[in-house]
């Protein structure tokens, strides 16, 4: 007690997960203060943040007393008001804990937000009664929708929190108390009038990015429902929640959780060897050099970018400067915010401006002798301890490091474009790299807000080498029978995010046509080799940036070209191939034997570390469907008898120079989440 004031403190290392343990001491707080005589309570969390979720660990068993909506009746029952008073982050259970108390105070730094969506299922404590009766059912339905985190400063300007802390938290709690304010629950309040179209847009634009999965349609419905009765709409919430924590998707996608904290760390590492890094430069402002350049500025790092004269420097600058207007524009960045990264760019022709740097990654062209040079230059102007990483998409990093005095200080950084935006980072390990500077990387891929999965160097490392197995199939369909068309409706109805050849004409096909180039000389003369690829690009059909591909994009849209078909039809008789027909399913599970078969050669060869690795890789930058988990998830939940007739059916497509991996094998190293 703090005078007339009891204070609650959660402390349950390392993030005060919300457990059991921590529901009834809450419980038995309250009640103990009520004994006491309080006037109030203030609810904190001790350590780094309030509560970061509840712990999933417990979602799969059946849930005891006290469950969090009794912790909450406790709290709206309690004679006194109570303030959650929040910092680090209060998300999932943690945010739905805050609103079960009469008001919210947070320092500005809090993040807030309800991921559950994200996770399978929905907010199960009052999330989508309590948080649209202060902010509005539109707003709720896209921050639960797309399970948004949220700073304090916009979770105050929306209501959610009531004040900003200046100064100690705590004692901003109790002076916020001393106010005598009343008791507020939140679940008795009316939700803001607003329009039924605002509302039906956010619900519209919500199922279209949760592709329709039941629990977004679910969240959307149970926040519409908090115009009505609030107990009725609790009840409701509570037995869908308790209906989709044990669902298929959930238990993916709970699988995929842990999967991606494993995805983060290699077995041993002493991660206290990480070295600061507190100044970059990046070497090339390309498309991918300068979506580099905006990931770390956004990580609040001071950059030098390096180009190979003044003129190209000047245009990638300028681009950068734009891109941060159009953010600005867009109301993602505010103006402030956007000078100060522009403050920290800074712009060179000379290697000499970068000796003061920490870090510095190349992203020049996809060519040996090219990348080798630029590794040479950095090695004369950097100190001994600075690290170099290169962005190679394909090359081997040993190869590129060999004639460095100091090849331990060298790693990959391969980002996925746009950079500034996609989630995954491929932290390549090769051969000579430190322990140190590994761990650099590590620690760097979660400044940057990246999703890192370590690789051992070889052709592709885990993404485009699993990547290219799965376009060579979707090739070899198209040769046997299939069109473009169909194999992307099938890849997209699966629910990939884009199919194999929409995904080749975004990207453009000069890029895998280079790696094909540089491979036939080693290439099998037995095997089957598909020729259309190679016939589009020799047509300047290089995909969206010519306005052709696979597909014609005069129109703005992707439509089939004769043009195409007519390519196709004579690769079919170059080869001898007989046109037959391939129905939705067979195109789907021929994709994915082809992604599960090159996964476990390379789990195989030792360069990926564990099978759940290649889903988070595959999941976080391939646009493989969370809800399902990743790849060899998927495969781990097939009939095996049903998955070796589709592997056998892919060796027999793919002929001579096949690679078989052993599947079943990898397929035993999957932890599934235990179910109780």
């Amino acid at each position: 007690m703090q005078g007339e004031i009891a204070v609650l403190t959660i402390d349950n290392p390392p993030v005060n997960a919300g457990s059991h343990a921590v529901r009834k001491g809450i419980v038995e707080g309250i009640q103990a203060a009520h004994a006491a005589g309080a006037s109030g309570a203030v609810l904190i969390g001790a350590g780094r943040c309030f509560v970061a979720g509840s712990d999933l660990r417990e979602f799969g068993k059946p849930l005891v007393w006290p469950e969090l909506p009794d912790v909450i009746a406790a709290l709206e029952q309690a004679p006194f008001p109570v303030v959650a008073a929040l910092h680090g982050v209060a998300l999932g259970g943690g945010l739905e804990l805050s609103l079960g108390c009469d008001y919210r105070i947070a320092a500005p730094d809090t993040e807030v937000g309800l991921p559950e969506v994200s996770l399978g299922f929905v907010p199960g404590a009052g999330g989508t009664q309590r948080l649209p009766r202060l902010v509005g059912r539109a707003l709720a339905i896209d921050l639960i929708c797309r399970a948004a985190r949220i700073p304090a400063t916009r979770a105050h300007d929306i209501g959610l929190v009531d004040a900003l802390a200046e100064g100690d938290l705590l004692e901003a709690a109790i002076a916020f108390l001393k106010e005598r304010r009343p008791k507020r629950i939140a679940r008795n309040l009316t939700p803001p009038n607003e329009p039924d179209e605002a509302i039906e847009a956010a619900a519209a634009a919500a199922l279209r990015r949760g592709k329709g999965r039941p629990n977004v349609a679910e969240a959307i419905r149970l926040v519409k429902a908090s115009a009505g009765d609030a107990q009725a709409a609790l009840a409701d919430e509570r037995a869908v929640f308790q209906k989709l924590r044990l669902s298929a998707d959930a238990v993916a996608l709970r699988y995929l959780f842990f999967a991606e904290r494993k995805a983060a760390s290699i077995d041993g590492l002493d991660m206290s060897a990480a070295r600061a890094v507190t100044s970059v430069a990046v070497i090339g402002g390309g498309t991918m050099g300068q979506g580099i350049v905006r990931t770390f500025l956004a990580a609040g790092l001071p950059v030098v970018l390096i180009e190979r004269d003044e003129a190209a420097l000047a245009a990638s600058m300028e681009k950068i400067a734009a891109n941060l207007a159009e953010q600005v524009r867009k109301g993602r960045l505010d103006t402030e915010t956007a000078d100060a990264r522009k403050a920290a760019l800074s712009g060179a022709v000379d290697y000499s401006a970068l000796s003061g740097c920490d870090l510095v990654i190349e992203a020049v062209f996809e060519e040996m002798s090219v990348k080798k040079d630029v590794l040479s230059r950095l090695e004369a102007v950097l100190s001994p301890e600075a690290i170099i990483a290169t962005n190679t998409s394909y090359l081997d990093i040993d190869e590129m490091a060999a004639e460095l005095a100091r090849p331990e200080r060298v790693l990959g950084l391969h980002f996925f474009s746009p950079a500034d935006i996609m989630k995954l980072l491929e932290v390549v390990r090769a051969g000579a790299t430190s322990d140190a500077v590994l761990a650099t990387g590590l620690k760097l891929a979660r400044k940057l807000g990246k999703q890192p999965v370590v690789a051992r160097v070889g052709e592709g490392f885990i993404g485009n080498r699993i990547y290219a197995a799965y376009r060579r199939r979707a090739e070899l369909l198209v040769l046997d029978g299939a069109s473009p068309q169909a194999v992307d409706a099938a890849a997209t109805s699966f629910g990939f995010a884009m199919g194999p050849f929409a995904v080749s004409d975004m990207s453009g096909l000069d890029i895998a046509w280079a790696m094909r180039k540089r491979q036939a000389a080693t290439r099998d003369p037995k095997a089957r080799y598909v020729t259309i690829p190679d016939r589009l690009c020799e047509a300047g059909r290089l995909g969206r940036k010519t306005g052709k591909g696979w597909y014609d994009y005069a129109s703005g849209k992707a439509q089939p070209d004769p043009e195409v078909a007519d390519l196709i039809e004579a690769a079919r008789a170059e080869s001898g191939v007989t046109a037959r027909g391939f129905d939705t399913q067979t195109i789907q599970r021929q994709l994915l034997a082809a992604i599960v078969n090159e996964a476990a050669c390379l789990l195989d060869e030792g360069v990926a570390q564990r099978a759940s690795d290649v889903d988070v890789a595959l999941t976080n930058g391939y646009g493989f469907p969370r809800w399902r988990g990743g790849p060899l998830y998927w495969a781990y939940q097939q009939d095996r008898a049903a998955l070796r007739a589709d592997l056998d059916a892919l060796a027999e497509a793919v002929g001579p120079g096949r690679r078989t991996g052993p599947v079943d094998r990898i397929l035993d190293q999957i932890e599934i989440p235990q179910e109780g």
